[in-house]
This record gives structure tokens, sequence and C-alpha cells, in this order.
């Protein structure tokens, strides 16, 4: 049996029906940081949509983006589902084409060009980018069970996930206890370091490992040296963890995403100053907060503006397939996630039926119009505005 969100609606009466067609034919750009389930992911919900795909996959990762050339022409119809490998010559020239959807995981400067591309053809986009992710941790939380699962969501694929936590703001009075939790954790995680341990990756390449080596460089903040080294391995492109504590606004580490092993912590006095921190940066793929004050809850959802928010913990909006997966401004719009991607790929199509019985009923609209058909015809324009609403009720 097909979900509830997959079927059509009709009724009798009044005549109508709402399809779900297909959107046609559509590009899908995915990324080189989890490649085969950002590719097959919103793949999936083409096919389910009835959608016919082209699929470029990063060039960043070659060797996934091969498999895929291999297996999905095994499975799939040729004919309606294209792999395109290659690079920005590749994509150039797709982007001249005219899609009837885009869909496009990866970072905000490609976005852009995406973005500009498809307005040509006023081709419709879905952007799912990523940005700085702040994490909030209140003073009154336990800053041991706060660091572990904040260390925790940084470590997964070296921190090379658009959801990882990018920056940590912390009450100035704990900012020493945090860093102390996050140690302890450290050592539960990589007893003999993460250098050399076979759970903890590495950087994709020499470039990103270059940009995050010349980000260590330049920050102004305060290295964390014992315990949580932050070495690097440059042979097999490896940096373990590194914590920067005493960071502050304009500090080269908030410049842009780290997309890396980088745990930047901001001292803060005050709630009203860890907000205004948050809000004076592009809205985020999601926020972290970690506080059990329902008042703090509160005023995190209604002053600030992310495509998600996670309380006290870290990534558990990825496990959850009943919400959709979205940014929100420079983190990217449009949904994804199971029915979300389906409804990405499909358009709402209305259709009303009027059966030659209604005539009868329609005399009135057609001209010339007596008092009785004007009465009729402008009743709604003049019913009264009700009490309440005139009393702002």
């Amino acid at each position: 049996m097909v979900p509830y969100w997959f079927r059509e609606t009709s009724d009798t009466y009044p005549p109508y029906s709402i399809f779900k067609a297909p959107r046609g034919t559509v590009l899908i750009m995915s990324p080189w940081n989890y490649p085969f389930i950002l590719t097959f992911q919103p793949l999936i919900g083409a096919i389910a949509a009835g959608c016919c795909a082209a699929i470029k996959p990063s060039e960043v990762s070659p060797h996934l983006s091969q498999l895929i050339s291999d297996l999905l022409p095994k499975y799939l119809d040729p004919s309606a589902y294209q792999i395109v490998n290659g690079a920005v010559p590749e994509t150039t020239k797709l982007l001249e084409l005219q899609w009837d959807h885009i869909f496009y995981t990866g970072n905000g400067r490609v976005a852009r060009i995406l973005a500009v591309a498809a307005a040509k053809h006023l081709t419709p986009l879905a952007l799912e980018l990523g940005g700085k992710c702040p994490v909030l941790v209140d003073s009154t939380y336990d800053m041991d069970l706060a660091a572990k699962r904040i260390l925790w969501g940084k470590c997964n694929n070296a921190g090379q996930i658009c959801v990882a936590p990018d920056y940590i703001l912390v009450p100035r009075s704990k900012q020493d206890e945090f860093v102390e939790g996050l140690k302890k954790a450290y050592r539960t995680f990589f007893p003999d370091s993460a250098l050399g341990a076979s759970h903890y990756g590495s950087i994709v390449n020499d470039s990103h490992f270059n940009r995050l080596s010349s980000l260590l460089e330049r920050t102004k903040g305060e290295k964390v040296t014992d315990i949580i080294e932050g070495r690097k391995d440059v042979a097999r492109k490896r940096i373990e963890p590194t914590v920067v504590k005493n960071v502050q606004d304009g500090d080269p580490l908030l410049e842009e995403e780290l997309f890396g092993p980088i745990l930047p912590i901001i001292p803060v006095d005050s709630l009203d100053e860890a907000l205004a921190f948050i809000n004076a940066r592009p809205h985020p793929l999601v926020l972290y907060a970690f506080t059990e004050d329902p008042n703090i809850k509160q005023r995190l959802i209604d002053e600030t503006q992310s495509g998600g928010l996670v309380f006290n913990d870290t990534f558990q909006q990825l496990t959850v397939d009943e919400l959709p997966f979205a940014g929100v401004g420079e983190s990217g719009y449009g949904y994804q996630v199971m029915k979300y991607t389906y409804d990405t790929y499909t358009q709402l199509r209305s259709s009303v039926d009027i059966p030659k019985e209604a005539e009868p009923s329609l005399q009135l609209r057609y001209p010339p119009h007596g008092p009785e058909a004007v009465k009729a015809l402008s009743r709604a324009v003049h019913l009264p505005i009700p009490q309440s609403a005139l009393n702002g009720h």
C-alpha cells in the first residue's frame, strides 16, 4: 500500500481533484562528503515522483562517481537516468540546458552560479547548502555531557558534514570546564590519539587540508595543546580534532564554514550576547543548543532563524524520517527526506470538472445581469465585517 501522501486526492462535491504530476526531467548535482546517500536520496525521490534524471556526482570523489556510473545502467533505464561525470566544463554545459528542476547539494558559491543559470529558464531549484552551524551551551547544563556530544558530532567524517557543529558559544565562566569536558571525551574516543584511529577520517584532498592548516595558522585564538593536541599527518591528510578557545569576532576561524575538525569556542557573558552573535551571521542549516531551560528554548525558537533546531545533542535531526531537511536563506531552500523529497519533484496539478447538470445554477452569471443577478453575484463583497475584527480580536 502506498503512503497516504503519495495518493491523489479527490472529492465528489465540489467536483475537483489534485493530481500529483512529475515535474519532468531533473538535474541532480551531489557532493563529495557523503557521495552515496546524497546522490541516491534525491534520485529515489525523483524516481518515486516519476521524473527522469541526469546525475552529476562530484569530481572530488572520482572513485565513487565511477562506481555509480558502472552500477546505475545495470538497474535503471539509461534512456531515463544518465550519469554525467566531469568537472567545470561538463557542469557548465549541463547548466546551459533547460531542466524542469535542479537539485544541488554543496556550497553557497556554486549555488549562486546555479541560481543564475536556472533563472534563464525560470527553473525551480532545491539548494541543500551548509553554513556555520552554531552550538549554544547554557551555564546550567552538564558541561561534560555537552562536550561529549558536541565532540562526537564534530569528529564524524572529520567534521566534513554540512550539519557539523561549527563554533561553540559558552558562558565565559564555564569555558575552562567545557574544555576539560572535551579532553575527557577525546581520551575516551581516541585512547591512542585520533591520527591513527580506524574510526577517524581523513581530509578529502590536499586543497582542503591546506585550507584548514592555513586557518589554524592564522587564528588569533588560543589553541588547546594538551590531550587534544591538534597534530597533523600530511601524508594521510589527517588533522586531529583541534580546540581553539577565546576566539573573538572577526577571527579567521569565523570567516567561512570550517568543514573540518576544528572547534572554535567563543566565550559570551549573556544569552543576549550569544543570540546577537548568531543573528549577526547568515542563517545556519541547524542551530544546536544544550539547555534544559524552557525559557531559553523558547527564545531560541522565537528570536533566531535556522533550517533546523536541535536541543541537547547533535545530528539527531538526521535520524527522524518524518522531519523535512532544509536550510533557510544562505543555508539553502527546498526540502528533502522521504515524503519531502517526493514533494520536491511533484507538481500539484489541480483539476475541476463541471457537469452539464450544473447549468441551471450557473444561469445568473451570464449577461445581461438583472437586479436579482447583481444582488446574487455581489453578495460576497457586501458581507459585513465582524465586529470582533473591528475591535482587533
